[in-house]
């Protein structure tokens, strides 16, 4: 067989910018739809009915996210919500545990609940054979990198990790730590936005924060995609790999 190629695809290396392209996007478009639209007035319409619901409210919230994470609703929405609500710190608490709870209950369904149907219908999505393949050898590296590197959807990933033999505790702990920075950012970057637009100027603490953040994700994306290349070039050179493994 050949060997690896010294310059493996870089589009792996392209996708590590597309976290953070689609995060200043997001920020951009809810600057605008907050202008236009009075975003603050129906947030603050949102915050008396969790209010009202006094220490449930937050649980509420958590639970409308697991719902939203197992039925696949982008998770950039509720995460979103989450910065509008609760502001940075305790929103991406909340949108952490939703996300989360959410991914690990989806894992659970594929792997036990629904094996079948979901094993059907992700095998009309061929590039996911990919995920069982590479987490035979390398279960928690893989599942950080594929969150770190957006190559799929959030939600595609929960179910499709369900059906890997990677263990259910590992791929929890891995992908909270994986997921953490990108729901701080989509989090405090929505209180950035509001609270700016609300007192007229930027909290700059806050946004130094966000700034530091969204650098560091680069890096690591442009890391974990390097990584990925250097994984599937080994694994090239060994077919057998896999079907040594129990």
């Amino acid at each position: 067989m050949d060997p690896a190629p010294d310059n493996p695809d870089p589009s792996a290396a392209r996708r590590s910018w597309l976290r953070p392209a689609l995060f200043l996007a997001v920020l951009v478009g809810l600057f605008v739809l907050a202008r236009v639209l009075d975003l603050e007035g129906g947030l603050e319409s949102v915050r008396s009915w969790i209010d009202e619901l006094g220490p449930w409210g937050p649980v509420a919230f958590v639970g409308v996210y697991i719902l939203a994470t197992i039925l696949m609703v982008p998770g950039a929405i509720p995460t979103i919500m989450a910065g509008g609500l609760f502001g940075a710190a305790c929103g991406t608490v909340y949108a952490s545990l939703g996300s989360t709870i959410g991914a690990a209950l989806s894992f659970l369904i594929a792997r036990y609940l629904a094996k079948a149907q979901v094993d059907a219908w992700l095998t009309k999505k061929p590039g996911l054979a990919r995920i069982d393949q590479l987490t035979l050898t390398h279960g928690a590296l893989i599942v950080a990198v594929i969150r770190m590197v957006p190559l799929f959807p959030f939600n595609l990933v929960n179910y499709a990790f369900g059906l890997t033999r990677v263990s259910f505790w590992r791929y929890v702990l891995v992908s909270w730590i994986a997921m953490l920075p990108g729901t701080f950012l989509y989090v405090a970057g929505t209180d950035v936005v509001l609270e700016s637009l609300a007192s007229g100027e930027a909290p700059l603490g806050l946004l130094a924060v966000v700034a530091v953040v969204l650098v560091g994700v680069v890096l690591l994306g442009r890391q974990a995609a390097r990584r990925l290349r250097h994984v599937e070039a080994a694994e090239a050179l060994e077919p057998t790999a896999y079907e040594e493994s129990p």
